[in-house]
């Protein structure tokens, strides 16, 4: 069994003071919601044991809110900044999560960006929650987490509507359930 939970990037200032895409920076809505959506996986184990990120700023700051907020219920992962999620389409994530398999952690988390990380979520997801399936199918927000288990003993058999979707969350929703 292996589990895949795809988080995108936390809501971000419209432009870096560089100019530069890769450079924006979280908001302050952004922060809250990274710190949210952390939470949440703080209270919701298994963690992951391998966490990929963008070397966008938003990408590495959405991580480490994240991590900050659940730091204190999870166990550490390793951490690998990778440029190549940045503007990555569905193939090359797709061929990300199966080289994963040179290390092969159980859990793996992709931090990333849309539209290749919303793309590859609906892909993958063959079965499981049908509502959370329907509004992935819609759009993965930022700050968005689908979490997908795999009934398989290697990375490299992660394949198009094999996964099963156990959980689609991001902030907005998490703020409907609680009535807020």
């Amino acid at each position: 069994m292996r589990r895949l939970m795809l988080l995108r990037h936390a809501k971000t200032e419209n432009d870096a003071p560089s100019g530069r895409d890769q450079d924006r920076r979280l908001d302050n809505r952004g922060r809250l919601d990274a710190a949210e959506i952390g939470a949440w996986i703080g209270r919701n184990p298994p963690f992951p044991s391998l966490v990929l990120v963008s070397h966008a700023v938003r990408a590495l700051q959405t991580w480490e809110i994240a991590w900050e907020a659940m730091k204190e219920l999870a166990t550490v992962p390793q951490v690998e900044l990778m440029p190549e999620l940045y503007g990555a389409d569905i193939s090359q994530l797709l061929e990300t999560v199966r080289n994963a398999s040179a290390v092969d952690p159980k859990r793996l988390m992709l931090v990333g960006h849309n539209p290749g990380m919303h793309e590859l979520a609906v892909a993958l997801a063959g079965h499981g929650d049908p509502a959370g399936r329907g509004a992935l199918a819609e759009n993965l927000p930022t700050a968005g987490l689908a979490i997908f288990d795999f009934d398989i003993d290697d990375w490299t058999d992660v394949g198009i509507r094999r996964g099963r979707l156990e959980t689609f969350i991001s902030p907005k929703l998490l703020k409907q359930a609680s009535g807020d």
